[in-house]
């Protein structure tokens, strides 16, 4: 049997690496993980919704970043990447920020792919949910028309299922999206 030591990256050091690497990394506790590369539906998907989502923030107090943002959750000790982000706090859009992370995101949306969906559904839901900033979580499927809308309320989180023919109110951002601009292009139906 062969026995190996597992040392943990520190933050500092994580946060270094990630800046100097070509290949993006997230962190949990100590731990880093490749990222795994996206095929062309989740790329439509995610550059669907961001567009939308700029295009609609644009001159307003919001941020929109896709894919190489991370999000620090800070009580996890963990980094994420998700696939499109918005902030509207000014502990990211102060010029004095970070530049690197965000640290109070409104509304969170992860593409599911093969790869990541345990990962999505399980691990970042469960972290994300701990960010006081959070308002919505969105899962979008990247093989049917199907969307999770997860949403902070007084008493706690729900979670809508959308499906063909209905709409995504992102009431943390004031706006809605049909399915078909979700996944225009893509060839899902």
């Amino acid at each position: 049997m062969k026995h190996a030591e597992i040392t943990p990256y520190s933050e500092q050091d994580y946060l270094s690496a990630e800046q100097r690497g070509e290949v993006r990394h997230e962190y949990v506790a100590g731990q880093v993980f490749a990222m795994a590369g996206a095929g062309k539906a989740h790329n439509l998907i995610a550059l669907n919704i961001a567009t939308r989502i700029r295009a609609h923030a644009r001159g307003g107090p919001c941020r929109v970043y896709m894919a190489d943002m991370k999000v620090r959750v800070a009580q996890q000790s963990a980094y994420y990447y998700p696939d499109v982000v918005v902030t509207c706090d000014g502990r990211d859009t102060a010029p004095e920020s970070e530049k690197f992370y965000l640290v109070a995101p409104a509304l969170i949306v992860e593409v599911l792919s093969p790869a990541t969906e345990a990962i999505d559904r399980r691990e970042k839901l469960l972290a994300y949910r701990t960010l006081e900033s959070l308002q919505e979580y969105v899962l979008v499927d990247q093989e049917q028309r199907q969307i999770e809308v997860y949403r902070r309320t007084q008493s706690g989180w729900s979670a809508d299922t959308l499906s063909p023919g209905d709409t995504m109110a992102l009431e943390s951002i004031r706006l809605t999206l049909s399915l078909d601009e979700v996944y225009e292009d893509t060839g899902i139906a």
